[in-house]
């Protein structure tokens, strides 16, 4: 499994769905940001503000990262 090292801060969970077809949003807010390390099979997309990632129980979530976006975007290219 390969992984990537980003700092990350807030971030939105998509839950699911209610009875009326809505999604269940959570929006995280945090003070300070922090370094994680991830899989990179867990990425669904990248856009130039939020990494969108598979989480547990079918649940998505919209990573904020902090790095720039041609630097993301190189490092996810060198990965075999």
């Amino acid at each position: 499994m390969k992984y990537i090292e980003l700092t990350f801060k807030n971030h939105t969970i998509v839950h699911g769905f209610d009875a009326r077809n809505q999604e269940i949003i959570e929006e995280v807010e945090v003070k300070e940001s922090s370094r994680k390390i991830i899989a990179v099979d867990r990425i669904l997309s990248v856009s130039k503000k939020f990494i969108l990632m598979k989480y547990a129980y079918d649940r998505i979530i919209y990573w904020e990262y902090e790095e720039d976006y041609e630097y993301v975007k190189e490092i996810l290219s060198k990965i075999d």
